[in-house]
């Protein structure tokens, strides 16, 4: 497996391409929901492009060595949003869809909450891998080779309170 590094700047730039490819398929939405923490950032950013409300539902797959090792998908109980309801159609979003067990099982989660009376949801990533389950409805970069990819923040991971 190769490793692709991202700086803040690419990191940037590729969140305002997915904001670009989103507003040209000319889709509307009412809500994004954002899968934390990968999604936390892109999100936020989308959310403030677009002035929509955002939701955050906290997941989590990854942990062991550098946080590289997938595990059992653990899902928050409920969605933090600051509106009545979600909205017809979400706009879901997360920086990747590598296996896909992710984003495939968030969107059944969804439907399992009758609750949310949600008509439809679309998916947004940065990247793409070519090993993934489930295919994005929109993503920056499709990624034949499937590299583990190294997003700017990450040195927040490894660093210690002490070495600020």
């Amino acid at each position: 497996m190769s490793d692709l590094y991202v700086s803040w700047e690419e990191y940037h730039a590729k969140i305002e391409d997915l904001a670009a490819q989103i507003y040209q398929s000319q889709w509307e939405f009412d809500q994004i929901l954002c899968l934390a923490r990968g999604g936390l950032r892109i999100g936020d950013l989308l959310s403030r492009i677009y002035n929509k409300p955002l939701a955050i539902l906290s997941t989590s797959s990854y942990g062991g060595k550098d946080f590289q090792e997938r595990g059992k998908l653990t899902i928050a109980h409920n969605i933090t949003m600051t509106t009545d309801t979600l909205g017809k159609r979400i706009l879901l979003v997360d920086d990747l869809v590598d296996s896909g067990v992710t984003l495939a099982r968030i969107l059944e989660w969804l439907k399992e909450h009758e609750e949310f009376a949600i008509t439809e949801v679309r998916s947004a990533v940065l990247w793409f891998k070519a090993c993934s389950v489930a295919k994005p409805d929109y993503y920056v970069d499709f990624l034949a080779d499937n590299p583990w990819i190294h997003q700017p923040f990450e040195k927040y991971e490894k660093m210690q309170l002490s070495d600020l």
